[in-house]
């Protein structure tokens, strides 16, 4: 709670920014975080020294790591947007000597096809793809992991940063109203929706605490104020993206993709078909125990309800879940579970109560 209401205080304040250093178990905002913005904002900055309490810190802006005299530091930069309001976003690519920006003219007077916008765009939609441009009489392509920029015909290779414009927020007029807030009432509509991600293996995996700086209840709440905004968040150290629009997470390090769904949780409980069913597994011991979320043995990712659900759309089809560090696949053909590491099999059955 203290770093959302961190959040909301910077929110309040007008702020759309907040730099924050990774420190022990926990992110810290920095004081006078505006010298740390207004050099981040220049495409020409690598990174900028600051002075702590720990002595003084190196941030690196192309890798957005830290270095100091103690390891296992982390730095981030958040952002708070308004649901009709986004940050613009300049790409620039270096050219001999200098930065230019997509869509000025370069140093050898030609100017190229594609903008900042466009460029945004794209990598909005695959922030691990590509996109190709012109200039001149030239083609060229533009990686978005590697952040660089290939000259197609000579294969002469420049540096690209993606740099926010200082304090240029405007107007989106793409986005969608703003929903009211939730009437209060005697039920809360927040816990009536599963918020889950895509992960390893295509499992199919809820956010939750600890593990995460959001659960599902709050995610929701995030999303009936503003179904198209985005929401930035932490699972362990590393810090995402979550795209209500295109229900997709990013890894704002990396830019690794994962779909992101909602599931209406409250029509899983009080369906009949749903709430009568109860799958079981049989353990090692020859006894069938119940699949539970949480259960005894380590955190497993899917109840009988989740099975159960699955297994209406599609009662020949699989479900992938995990318990503990193992990865397993149900499958409903022949009512068998497999652990994907060992393979080892066991027996499941679906009851009705």
């Amino acid at each position: 709670m203290k770093k959302q209401n961190s959040i909301i205080g910077n929110m309040a304040a007008g702020n759309h920014y907040e730099w924050q250093l990774y420190v022990g178990q926990r992110w810290s905002s920095i004081c006078n975080d505006i010298v740390i913005e207004t050099h981040y904002c220049q495409p020409g900055a690598t990174g900028i020294t600051i002075y702590t309490s720990m002595g003084s810190l190196y941030i690196d802006f192309d890798a957005m790591t830290i270095n100091g005299p103690y390891n296992n530091l982390s730095i981030r930069r958040n952002t708070f947007l308004n649901y009709n309001q986004k940050q613009e976003v300049g790409w620039y690519y270096k050219d001999n000597r200098h930065w230019f920006e997509y869509g000025s003219q370069g140093s050898g007077g030609n100017t190229s096809s594609i903008g900042s916008d466009y460029i945004e765009q794209q990598y909005n939609n695959n922030p691990t793809g590509s996109v190709q441009f012109t200039a001149g009489n030239m083609t060229y392509m533009v990686d978005f992991t590697a952040m660089t920029q290939t000259n197609l015909s000579t294969h002469m290779t420049r540096k690209v940063r993606r740099r926010p414009k200082l304090n240029s927020i405007v107007s989106d007029n793409n986005s969608s109203p703003m929903l009211e807030s939730p009437t209060t009432n005697s039920t809360d509509s927040s816990t009536e929706f599963i918020w889950e991600f895509n992960g390893d293996k295509g499992i199919w995996t809820e956010y939750q605490k600890p593990g995460c700086s959001l659960d599902s209840a709050e995610i929701e709440r995030l999303y009936q104020l503003n179904p198209e905004c985005q929401v930035s968040f932490t699972a362990g150290r590393y810090t995402y993206t979550l795209y209500f629009g295109g229900m997709y997470q990013v890894n704002n390090k990396f830019g690794t993709k994962r779909q992101v769904r909602r599931i209406d949780s409250g029509v899983q409980q009080t369906n009949s078909a749903f709430s009568q069913a109860r799958w079981q597994f049989q353990d090692v011991d020859g006894n069938w125990k119940d699949y539970s979320k949480g259960g005894s043995r380590g955190h497993c990712s899917v109840s009988s309800q989740d099975i159960e659900a699955q297994y209406q759309q599609d009662s020949a089809g699989t479900v992938k879940f995990w318990t503990g560090r193992f990865h397993y696949e149900l499958d409903f053909s022949d009512m068998s579970q497999t652990n994907l590491s060992n393979h080892t099999r066991r027996r499941v059955r679906r009851l009705q109560q």
